[in-house]
């Protein structure tokens, strides 16, 4: 039985997708998921596997963080999982030192999602709990990252990363709906609002594209993405980009019917690990246009372009050379994205890899 700790369940993020869709199609007879703090309802849906069982500590607080500690270590030496795999800086942290007060021999993996690209745009707490672990990777089993960029920047940061692999995440192929042409062409990105993805920098170079290509509609999906965030509507405003080009839809349930109602994805990030929405896109046979940060370049390959990070005339540029290409051009842009993910980011395949690597212990 394997025991998968996270720091927040009720998030919506990449880290949290993908351990749903392992819980999905793992046939283990049992597998318990420890948040720290809650488990959203959205993320048992998703994962609609009966053999889990969910166990919440609720500590919402770092006051809070000990008395979850003790508990989890007192369910691992109840539970005696094979092995416990930690999502994100502060499960490993928590995770790392429960095992210990648990008194049994009990692997630990951390599974880092974060590439430290640019630490200064992620939280304090973050930044805080990146340094901690630094001094606990000693007493890790073994690390799996989800992109090469990660492991290496992390490596550099002084983490042991002694028995380290690269597992990148794995996506379900939806079926192709043809869908009819729109008049418009539509440029869509997908990210909750966080300085981590730069929103500043995709205005910037939507309102750049808007003068030459006034007839492209940008679509943003994400947390705080909505008119009433007065920070979000100083950035349009900042960049000149015209409101009536810009449709913010805030969280939405439904990615597909998003990522089928664009025409080209966008990412502008500062900093990422592997970035699930762009893998997601290209499942759908959606061109993107990425900043080169973790693995994005790695991932997009011949289906899209990658750009520098804060850099919003390269972002602009690059969304014009797609915009431009005639209809032969753009068809085979949206064939290697798709085949992309069909040859190298199944989800069968990262399940497999995930249960080869844990089983080596």
């Amino acid at each position: 039985m394997i025991m998968h700790i996270i720091t927040n369940f009720t998030a919506s993020a990449g880290a949290e997708t993908m351990l749903t869709r392992l819980l999905r199609i793992s046939e283990s007879h049992r597998i318990i998921v420890v948040s720290l703090m809650g488990i959203s309802a959205r993320n048992r849906d998703l994962a609609n596997n009966p053999r889990v069982t969910y166990v919440e500590l609720e500590a919402v607080s770092p006051t809070a963080l000990p008395g979850a500690i003790y508990k989890l270590a007192k369910l691992i030496r109840h539970e005696r999982p094979k092995a416990v795999l930690c999502w994100m800086y502060h499960a490993m942290i928590a995770g790392t030192v429960a095992v210990g007060l648990s008194r049994r021999d009990t692997p630990v993996f951390w599974n880092v999602r974060q590439s430290l690209d640019d630490p200064a745009s992620l939280s304090r707490s973050s930044r805080i709990a990146i340094a901690v672990s630094r001094q606990l990777s000693r007493r890790a089993t073994g690390f799996i990252y989800n992109s090469s960029r990660a492991l290496e920047l992390h490596g550099a940061y002084g983490f042991s990363n002694q028995n380290a692999v690269v597992i990148p995440n794995g996506f379900d192929l939806p079926p192709l709906v043809e869908t009819a042409p729109s008049a418009r062409k539509r440029i869509g990105i997908a990210a909750r609002f966080h300085p981590q993805k730069d929103y500043a920098t995709f205005f910037q170079a939507a309102g750049l594209v808007s003068q030459t290509h006034p007839d492209v509609i940008f679509k943003a999906a994400g947390h705080g993405l909505s008119w009433d965030n007065p920070a979000v509507a100083r950035l349009i405003a900042d960049a000149a980009l015209p409101s009536e080009l810009i449709e913010l839809q805030g969280e939405i349930a439904d990615m597909a019917g998003f990522y089928q109602g664009i025409d080209i994805l966008a990412l502008s990030s500062r900093t990422e690990g592997f970035p699930n929405v762009i893998a997601e896109a290209m499942s759908f046979a959606k061109p993107v246009v990425t900043t080169n940060v973790g693995d994005a370049a790695i991932v997009v390959g011949n289906g899209g372009i990658a750009v520098p990070a804060r850099d919003p005339q390269a972002l602009a540029r690059a969304l014009r050379t797609l915009l431009d290409t005639d209809r032969d051009a753009y068809a085979q842009y949206a064939l290697n994205a798709r085949q992309r993910i069909e040859r190298e980011y199944t989800l069968s395949a990262i399940e497999t890899k995930y249960l080869d690597f844990l089983n080596k212990i």
